[in-house]
Parts: C-alpha cells; sequence; structure tokens
C-alpha cells in the first residue's frame, strides 16, 4: 500500500510556524529557555523552529543545542546504533528545556533524552515539543506539551517525515 501523506508540504510549514509561536508565547524572550534537538531527526525540525523564531524575534538570543541519546537508549546493546553529535555549549541549570523531536512513538527515546539531559545539569523545567504524536502507542507515561499533529495509528504502521519532499506520511 502507498504511503497517505499525513501533512503536506503547505501543511508541514504551517505546523512548524504554529509550533514556533506557541513557544514564542509561552517563553519570550528566551532568557531562561534552551531549546535542544534530538539527534539525528529531531534536530532537523528544532532548526526550522529555531529559525521560524529567530526571522519573528531577529533581536533575541536563542540558545539551541543538539543531543545524542545513542548510549542512554535501553536497547542499545540489542541493536547496532550509530552515534551523533552531542552539542550544548550553554548552561541548562535552572533552565526550561525545550526538547524537540520529529515523532512521539512508544515515549523511550524521550526516557533517554532525559537521563542525557541530566549529565549536563538540572533544568528547572523540561516541555516536550513534537510535530507528529501517535497517541495510541505509548509505553511510558510521556506526553507532549507542544504538538504539530496527533495521529492515531496500529502498531503496524509507520509514522515518518520526509524532509526533501517536505511531507509527514503514514505507511503500513
Amino acid at each position: 500500500m502507498a504511503a497517505k501523506v499525513i501533512l503536506s508540504r503547505e501543511q508541514l510549514q504551517l505546523t512548524i510556524q504554529r509550533l514556533s509561536y506557541q513557544l514564542i508565547e509561552n517563553h519570550y524572550p528566551f532568557t531562561d529557555t534552551v531549546i535542544v534537538g534530538l539527534q539525528p531527526r529531531g534536530v532537523l525540525l528544532a532548526e526550522r523552529i529555531v529559525e521560524t523564531i529567530r526571522t519573528a524575534y531577529p533581536e533575541l538570543t536563542i540558545r539551541y543545542g543538539k543531543l545524542d541519546i545513542t548510549f542512554y537508549r535501553d536497547d542499545v546493546h540489542k541493536e547496532l546504533h550509530i552515534a551523533n553529535q552531542t552539542t550544548i555549549d550553554f548552561q541548562i541549570e535552572n533552565k526550561q528545556v525545550i526538547l524537540i523531536d520529529d515523532v512521539l512513538y512508544t515515549g523511550r527515546t524521550i526516557r533517554a533524552a532525559m537521563d542525557a539531559l541530566i549529565d549536563f545539569g538540572r533544568p528547572s523545567k523540561v516541555e516536550l515539543c513534537v510535530l507528529a504524536d501517535r497517541r495510541f502507542n505509548r509505553q511510558l507515561p510521556i506526553q507532549p506539551d507542544y504538538v504539530g499533529r496527533a495521529i492515531d495509528t496500529i502498531f503496524s504502521q509507520n509514522v515518518s517525515v520526509d524532509w526533501e519532499k517536505g511531507e509527514v506520511l503514514l505507511t503500513n
């Protein structure tokens, strides 16, 4: 069966813009807030969100970093994973951290991200921003604070973001 388009290019752009403005509404002027994209796919969304915020408010200083969670995963010894680079060159101690990922599925990636984040300090608050939330497949009690699109899926389906085409896809 062919992939079903959940978000078209135009819808994806509007969704990224909406998520960006929700973050602006809740965190302006970002003095005590940092944005952290999860490697590898969350970084692609995070970069677009940060760019949108910087375009709307060029005077703001947005602290943005990239977090690799490879060695914090609970399946690191079961599967071969290729590590990415972590780039967090600012303090997160007592800061509000916005974790950004593309698709929230079981919650295990976010659990690993929170474990990895603690190695950099103790944030005052952690919020989660995702492009797609697969609501009924969670294995851990993790819920996003900012959601681009909630998608009801069954276990055998896959939700992916094709950044080249600018689409969010559902495949069986």
